[in-house]
C-alpha cells in the first residue's frame, strides 16, 4: 500500500501564548482552525490571542493517506501502531550574516558565500566544533499512539543525544529554553507546535539581521512516521518535513508569488512535474492553460494587497477592464496589453545589470505606469547581484504568456496539477518572492538540490539521525545530498522580528541598473565677512563642515513593499465599539501604518504580539472582502496629538496636528485601562525578559534606508 504524510512540508507559526494554540489553514489563503487541548481540529478560528492579549502558536497537523487520498490514522483496522518522529532545530547563530543574493548558488559557484567573502555570524568562534555549540538542537522527538505530549526541552532528550542549548540565562531579551512540543488527537495524528516567539542574548544588539550570541527560537527540520501493521506486512517509514516560521498576521491575504509557486516552478522545471508544459528544457509554447486555475488565483491577489499596502495601482490592474476569461482573438489585444505590464524574469546566468528586473515604469509616449508586481526585487539593497524590482517566477510568466496570446480555456471543472491541494496550502500561505531573505525561508527553496521530489525537501541522513555526530555548522545544503533540521531557515534574520520591523517598505532606484544605494557626504560652509569701514579693509573666511557618510538608496527612487501580506505597512483600523475607539484613539475605517506605537527595534522585539490581525470582517459576503484590523492590543500603547508646531516653532501650525503612538512603559498605569489590561500586566510582569541593550553606535538604518512611518 503507498502511503504518504500529508503535508509533504508542513508550516507551523511561532506564539507566545502558553494557554491556547490553533491549527494551521487547510486552503490557501484560509483560516486557522480552533482546536480542542489534545489538538482535535474544531471550527475556523475565532480570536488569533487569549485573554491576556498573547498570539496563540499555530501547529501543523500532520496525517497519513493512502494513494486514493483515504485517511489512515491509528484507529485503522489493520495498524498496530503509528510512530511520530520529529527533528527541529536551530542553525541561525553558526551560519553566515544574510547579505541578499550573495550565497545563492543559482547564480553560479562564484556567488558562493567564500567566493564572497560573507562574514559568519559569531565569527569570533573559529573551529567547527565549537560553532556546533551555536546550534540549537535538542535532538529528535518521537510520540506514538492517541493524545500525547512532548517537547523540545532538556528534559526529554533521547538518551545519548548530544544535544546542543544555548544558555539558560541571558543580558537581554528572553533565553530559549524549548523549540516547541509535539501532540497527537484522538486519531493519533500528528501536531507539531512550534516554540514561543523568544529572542535572547548575551550582548547589545549591533545588527537587524544576526548579532552575537543572539539566538531566536525559529526551527525546521524532518517528519517521520512509522507505521507498524498486525499482520505480517513490514512496517513502512514516510518522511515529511516542518517549517516553523513567525506569524502570519494577515492569513486570509496571499502573496502575489506564494512559497507553493516556487516550488511548483522547481517542480516543473527540474522533476517534470507537468511534462506537457516543460519539454526539453524549455516550456512548450503548445502547452493550453486554464483560466480557471492558472491566472484568476493571480488577479485576485493583485486586488488583496490594497488591504496591507497602499497600492493603487495594482489595486487598478486588477479590475474588470475588459473580460480577462475571454480567449477570443478579438479579447487578444486587451490580453496582451494587459501582458505587456509585466516585467520578465531575470535571466541568472546573464552577469549584465540592466536586466528586466530593473525596469520600474512602463512608458506609453509620455505617459507611464509602474510594471507589475509592484514589490521590491530580491535585492534592493545591496550593490552585489542586483534584482531591483519583483516579478513573476519563470513558471507564472510563462501560464501569463498563454493566456495572453489565448493558449487557454475556460473551465471551471479544470484537472489539477499533480500536486494535492493539502502540499499546496500549508505552503501557499509563505512567501515565495521576493527573498531577501524573506519571511519563513529564503531563496535556497528556488535550488532544485534540496529536493529528492517536487514538494518533498531531501532528507540528508534520514530516521536514524545524528545520535553521534549532532548537526553539522557549516555544510551547504545547496550544494547537493540533502537538508539537516534547521538548513531551511538558518538564513533568516536573527532575531526573527526584523523582518517585520526593517523588511516593510523599500525605497528603490529605478534609474541606474548598477546601482542600489551609495554613499552621501553632505559638506556645507559658514562664511564670515568683516569689514572696517575707515581703512575700507576687508577679510572673508570660510569654515566648512562635511557630514559623515550616509549609506542610503541612490535617488530618484520609488516607494515600494516587501511581502505586506506577511508584514502590512498599510491597514484600515476596525474597532466599531466605544470601548475599543476609547482605547484605539481613532475612528474606523481610518489607513493608518500597522506598526504604530512600536518605534525601535528593541520595541519589536519585546512586543511583537500586540501588532493587529488583518481579517476579513465580510467573510460571508460574497464577493465584497473587508479587511480591517482586529485584536490589536490597543492597551499596551499611549497616545499624543502633536502640534506641528512644536517642530516648526511657530505656534500657528499647531492648528494641524499628527498622532504619535508610543508604549507606554509603566505597568501600573498599564493595569488600570480595563480588565484585559490587567491581564496584559499580570502576563508581561511574570515572563523572564531582560532589557535589551542596544550597541552604543546602534543598529544603522533599516533597509530602506528611512526610518518615516507615516
Amino acid at each position: 500500500m503507498k502511503l504518504k504524510i500529508s503535508p509533504s512540508i508542513g508550516v507551523a507559526r511561532l506564539g507566545n501564548s502558553h494557554k491556547q494554540f490553533c491549527l494551521s489553514p487547510d486552503e490557501i489563503g484560509g483560516l486557522p482552525f480552533e482546536a480542542d487541548a489534545s489538538g482535535n481540529k474544531l471550527g475556523p478560528i475565532i480570536h488569533f490571542k487569549d485573554d491576556e492579549s498573547q498570539v496563540r502558536r499555530q501547529g501543523q497537523l500532520f496525517k497519513i493517506l493512502d494513494a486514493d487520498g483515504n485517511e489512515i490514522t491509528v484507529n485503522s483496522p489493520n495498524i498496530a501502531s503509528m510512530e511520530w518522529t520529529v527533528h527541529l532545530a536551530n542553525k541561525k547563530a553558526a551560519w553566515y550574516q544574510y547579505s541578499e543574493l550573495e550565497g545563492n548558488l543559482l547564480y553560479g559557484e562564484k556567488n558562493s558565500y567564500k567566493n564572497r567573502n560573507v562574514a559568519l555570524r559569531n565569527d569570533n568562534i573559529k573551529t567547527e566544533e565549537e560553532r556546533q555549540t551555536l546550534i540549537i538542537d535538542p535532538g529528535p522527538r518521537s510520540v506514538s499512539g492517541a493524545n500525547q505530549c512532548i517537547g523540545f526541552d532538556k528534559t526529554s532528550v533521547p538518551d545519548g543525544y548530544p544535544a546542543q542549548y544555548p544558555p539558560e540565562s541571558v543580558t537581554s531579551g528572553t533565553p530559549i529554553k524549548t523549540l516547541g512540543d509535539l501532540k497527537t488527537d484522538d486519531e493519533g495524528r500528528l501536531i507539531v507546535l512550534g516554540g514561543f516567539g523568544n529572542a535572547g542574548g548575551n550582548e547589545p544588539l549591533t545588527s537587524y539581521g544576526g548579532s552575537n550570541t543572539w539566538h531566536d527560537d525559529i526551527s525546521d527540520g524532518p517528519v517521520y512516521c512509522t507505521i507498524t501493521y498486525k499482520d505480517s506486512t513490514a512496517p513502512v517509514t514516510l518522511q515529511a518535513w516542518v517549517i516553523v516560521g513567525s506569524p502570519d498576521f494577515a492569513p486570509e491575504i496571499v502573496n502575489i508569488s506564494a512559497l507553493s509557486d516556487s516550488m511548483f516552478d522547481v517542480g516543473v522545471r527540474y522533476f517534470n512535474l507537468v511534462p506537457d508544459m516543460w519539454q526539453d528544457g524549455k516550456f512548450n509554447t503548445n502547452y493550453k492553460i486554464n483560466y480557471q486555475r492558472d491566472i484568476l488565483p493571480f488577479i485576485q491577489r493583485f486586488a488583496g494587497y490594497q488591504w496591507v499596502a497602499n497600492v493603487q495601482s495594482m489595486s487598478a490592474f486588477s479590475s474588470n477592464i475588459f473580460d480577462f476569461s475571454d480567449p477570443s482573438e478579438e479579447n487578444r489585444v486587451n490580453r496582451e496589453n494587459y501582458f505587456s505590464y509585466f516585467r520578465r524574469p531575470n535571466d541568472k546566468s546573464d552577469p549584465s545589470l540592466d536586466q528586466p528586473q530593473s525596469q520600474l515604469f512602463k512608458m506609453n509616449g509620455e505617459d507611464s505606469f509602474p510594471m507589475m508586481p509592484l514589490n521590491s526585487g530580491s535585492n534592493s539593497v545591496s550593490n552585489e547581484t542586483l534584482v531591483k524590482f519583483c516579478s513573476l517566477n519563470d513558471t507564472q510568466y510563462f501560464m501569463f504568456q498563454q493566456w495572453a496570446k489565448g493558449t487557454f480555456e475556460n473551465n471551471p471543472k479544470y484537472e489539477p496539477f499533480p500536486i494535492s491541494k493539502e502540499d499546496q496550502a500549508s505552503v501557499g500561505n509563505c512567501v515565495g518572492l521576493p527573498m531577501c531573505p524573506g519571511i519563513e525561508v529564503t531563496w535556497s527553496v528556488q535550488n532544485p538540490k534540496i529536493y529528492s521530489a517536487p514538494f518533498v525537501i531531501a532528507d540528508y541522513k534520514g530516521p536514524d539521525g545524528y545520535n553521534k555526530t549532532g548537526l553539522t555548522p557549516s555544510r551547504d545544503e545547496c550544494e547537493g545530498g540533502g537538508c539537516e533540521p534547521g538548513d531551511l531557515t538558518k538564513r533568516m534574520a536573527c532575531p526573527w522580528q526584523a523582518d517585520f520591523f526593517q523588511c516593510t517598505i523599500q525605497a528603490v532606484n529605478f534609474t541606474n541598473p548598477a546601482f542600489n544605494k551609495d554613499s552621501r557626504t553632505t559638506e556645507s560652509s559658514i562664511t564670515t565677512i568683516d569689514v572696517w569701514k575707515e581703512s575700507k579693509t576687508r577679510f572673508k573666511d570660510t569654515h566648512s563642515f562635511i557630514k559623515d557618510p550616509v549609506f542610503e538608496p541612490l535617488p530618484p527612487t520609488y516607494y515600494s513593499y516587501w511581502w505586506p501580506p506577511q508584514s502590512p505597512w498599510d491597514v484600515l483600523t476596525g474597532e466599531t465599539t466605544l470601548d475599543g475607539q476609547i482605547h484605539g484613539h481613532l475612528p474606523a475605517g481610518q489607513q493608518m501604518n500597522y506598526a504604530r506605537g512600536i518605534n525601535s527595534f528593541v520595541q519589536m522585539v519585546e512586543h511583537w504580539s500586540a501588532m493587529a490581525f488583518i481579517r476579513n470582517t465580510n467573510s460571508q459576503g460574497v464577493g465584497f472582502p473587508y479587511f480591517a484590523e482586529t485584536e490589536r492590543t490597543h492597551e499596551l500603547f499611549s497616545f499624543k496629538e502633536v502640534g506641528i508646531g512644536q517642530v516648526s516653532g511657530n505656534g500657528d501650525d499647531s492648528e494641524t496636528t499628527i498622532p504619535v503612538f508610543y508604549i507606554e512603559e509603566d505597568l501600573t498605569r498599564i493595569g488600570h485601562k480595563n480588565e484585559r489590561a490587567k491581564r496584559l500586566v499580570s502576563f508581561l510582569e511574570k515572563r523572564a525578559f531582560k532589557k535589551i541593550s542596544v550597541n552604543p553606535d546602534g543598529l544603522g538604518k533599516p533597509r530602506s534606508g528611512t526610518r518615516m512611518r507615516r
